[in-house]
């Protein structure tokens, strides 16, 4: 009986660690709990909305008939409207030469600050990130006033001036007014994702490439630039996939240059046109999803084409 006790110990020891105790319980319930809230949230929010817009584009609606399921008509029918892809067509010229020109400002920008060649550089970080700060509409809206022909500040200092007026908002100067506006707004942003990038290379490096004998910008466009590759990469895919999905700034503008700004300037603007103006639910839906594959795909494209030999996709 002596010799069966100790077995018994043992096996109540055993039986007490394979059982879970309420402590335990507890902290393996306890992170659930805490993303609880948010998961809800996503769930009514977004999966909600968009499982019911992808409900929609399957179905059409008829005025003899009424609404029927068309399964993928509608996604068929947006790979041959034109309306659709000269609104890609418009975003594509405009990312090739916007997208560029601001993460090479804002990177810039950033390798001042991290250089120490300003002064206040907190204020310095402030001042170029309160435009990121401001609405878009807001935004929107003042560049609109200061582009207008005839009322606009520009064209009123060129006429004191005795110069000819540009048409910001012509045909030819649309993109590039576009351009101006959502450069404006975000090139802080950037510049701060780049500047906390490059606090976190290590000194190091620079301090052997000055050794070395490397100049300040050798230093900075040989050592910083390669270190923060990953910041840039992730900027720069923020930026292809705010150009695609460009709607603010194009449709307030359109009020100011009707003739310009089409129903289909933009791929949103034409999907916020086809649901809210010609009440076509359905294929606004398909289009949204369309472009949303779109997105997608360049963007991975993108990413493929930038990473390094050996790297796995």
């Amino acid at each position: 009986m002596s010799a069966t006790l100790p077995l018994d110990r043992s096996s109540d020891r055993q039986a007490k660690r394979s059982s879970p105790g309420p402590h335990r319980l507890r902290r393996s319930v306890a992170p659930y709990l805490f993303i609880t809230p948010f998961l809800v949230v996503f769930a009514a929010f977004v999966m909600v909305p968009l499982c019911y817009a992808f409900y929609l584009s399957l179905f059409q609606d008829k005025l003899i008939g009424g609404r029927h399921f068309s399964g993928i008509a509608n996604y068929v029918d947006v790979f041959g409207d034109n309306a659709f892809w000269e609104g890609v067509w418009h975003m594509l010229l405009f990312g090739v030469v916007q997208v560029p020109v601001m993460l090479a400002l804002s990177l810039a920008m950033a390798l001042i600050l991290d250089h120490g060649v300003v002064w206040l550089r907190g204020a310095f970080r402030i001042a170029f990130f309160i435009p990121y700060a401001v609405p878009s509409v807001v935004a929107t809206l003042i560049w609109g006033y200061l582009y207008g022909k005839s009322f606009g500040p520009f064209s009123q200092a060129a006429h004191a001036l005795g110069l000819p007026t540009i048409d910001f908002l012509s045909s030819r100067w649309m993109l590039p007014s576009l351009a101006n506006v959502v450069t404006w707004e975000f090139v802080g942003y950037n510049m701060v994702i780049l500047y906390s990038a490059l606090q976190a290379v290590p000194a190091d490096l620079a301090e052997a490439a000055a050794m070395d004998g490397a100049s300040p910008l050798q230093t900075a466009l040989l050592v910083k630039v390669p270190s923060i590759r990953g910041a840039l990469l992730l900027t720069a895919i923020f930026s292809i996939i705010g150009t695609l999905q460009l709607f603010n700034e194009p449709q307030l503008l359109k009020a100011a240059a009707p003739s310009v700004i089409g129903d289909h300037y933009t791929p949103n603007v034409y999907a916020y046109a086809l649901a809210f103006t010609d009440q076509q639910y359905n294929y606004s839906a398909a289009v949204s999803f369309v472009l949303g594959a779109l997105i997608a795909v360049i963007s991975y494209g993108f990413m493929l084409s930038t990473r390094d030999k050996g790297e796995p996709g």
